[in-house]
């Protein structure tokens, strides 16, 4: 599979502090972005590449050349003037015979890209796109997908109402057939003129996942990404290496314990979580809620509201630069007997806590090692999920919580256990 990096923007939010260079060619440790993208690539087995170039264009073909010296095969497209976001596609469609990888050139990234080829594959897409939760929903575009993973929209946020901190992530994987929709003397807009169009095909995919992808675009986010290229963070974060993870109860834990939550009104986060959840997302673990949701079971709530209420919980959490990684919840009861009951619910399983189904499973999509992680929650049967899935259990004894099990560490609110194990 080929590959096409976009590397000719103008860059103009750093383009004060580096006005001698184009955006993809800014140092981190030493090397340029771009040379960061086609390590990977290599290292992937994508050895054949071509760079669309346009603003300073001479300091990336210099630099890089035909790419023989970092083991790759590098050609160019040399825009005369700015094409959009995908007007060069259509200019060298003919360079590529079959589906490619598109990617933005000012992200950082480590990516097992032969897991999200397979992914497209066996999906019969005409496009993927990588999509994970960021720390800047809010000036995001983000991406709406049903349970299949079938793309349904993918919009700027406007800021208003709750959503799903579901970003576009600059990375995608796109069928030849889409270069064959438009002229080629067309500036085109990849989102808009691209991949719109073709949404009502039900042939677009969400690839989800937690590996590291993170623009570079602004001086604070190159500096983050900085601090997690020196401290390992980027390169430990890959699908095919062990991950760890603090595993997080939602009510009591996160937000107000209220009871039953059955509308989003009702979520309101704790004092200080959103902060400890920004720490774990900078830390290198991955953040995973863990959640008891029997009101489904019971009648009281629909799937539909609770994705209402998780949005919420999304929304609280981006608008202080917070997310999580994953989000796992049981719908059962095992009880019967409520009026309005799902029956089909009714059951014991395992994945209602206290049981660690759901740790067991997230670690089995996220390649965790449960041993180097911990489960963090304000009752027993959180300590007791932690204990049967082998991983650390933390307990949030709150004002009056009370709780005698070996072997597991207390505090009083999850920002008292991020202080101590993270800060």
């Amino acid at each position: 599979m080929k590959a096409v990096i976009m590397a000719g923007g103008f860059g103009k939010r750093l383009a004060r502090f580096y006005s001698d260079r184009p955006k993809p060619m800014i140092e981190i440790c030493g090397r340029p972005v771009l040379e960061y993208q086609i390590e990977n690539l290599r290292d992937s087995g994508i050895t054949d590449i071509i760079i669309v170039v346009h603003h300073m264009r001479n300091h990336i073909m210099n630099y890089f050349g035909d790419g023989s010296l970092l083991g790759v095969n590098i050609t160019y497209y040399e825009e005369e003037s700015p094409l959009g976001t995908a007007g060069a596609l259509f200019r060298i469609r003919e360079k590529l015979s079959e589906d490619f990888l598109l990617i933005n050139g000012d992200l950082i990234f480590s990516i097992d890209f032969q897991k999200m080829i397979d992914f497209h594959k066996s999906n019969n897409a005409l496009a993927t796109l990588f999509v994970h939760p960021n720390s800047h929903p809010y000036d995001s575009e983000l991406v709406a997908s049903n349970g299949n993973g079938v793309v349904t929209d993918w919009f700027k946020n406007d800021g208003h109402g709750n959503y799903k901190n579901c970003v576009n992530a600059g990375i995608h994987i796109l069928s030849k057939e889409v270069l064959y929709a438009h002229h080629s003397e067309e500036k085109l807009n990849l989102r808009s003129d691209v991949i719109e169009p073709i949404l009502d095909t039900g042939r677009v995919y969400a690839y989800h996942s937690a590996e590291y992808v993170k623009d570079m675009g602004t001086s604070d986010r190159l500096r983050h990404v900085t601090a997690d290229v020196e401290n390992g963070i980027v390169f430990a974060k890959r699908a095919d290496r062990k991950q760890k993870a603090i595993f997080l109860d939602r009510d009591g834990t996160i937000n107000k314990y209220k009871g039953y939550i059955t509308s989003p009104k009702q979520l309101e986060l704790i004092s200080g979580a959103a902060e400890a959840i920004k720490k774990i997302n900078r830390s290198g673990y991955l953040a995973i809620v863990i959640t008891n949701q029997p009101s489904i079971a019971m009648g009281r709530m629909s799937f539909a509201v609770l994705d209402e209420i998780h949005a919420k919980l999304d929304t609280l959490l981006g608008e202080e630069g917070a997310y999580i990684d994953a989000l796992y919840f049981c719908p059962h009861h095992p009880d019967k007997g409520f009026e309005g009951e799902r029956a089909e619910l009714k059951i014991k399983c395992d994945c209602r806590k206290p049981s660690g189904g759901m740790i067991k499973k997230a670690a089995e999509d996220f390649n965790i090692d449960l041993s180097k992680s911990f489960m963090v929650g304000d009752s027993e049967r959180d300590v007791l999920a932690a204990i049967d899935a082998g991983c650390t259990p933390i307990f949030l004894t709150g004002s009056d919580n009370a709780l005698n099990v070996p072997h597991t560490r207390k505090y009083k609110k999850l920002s008292d256990f991020i202080k101590d194990e993270i800060d």
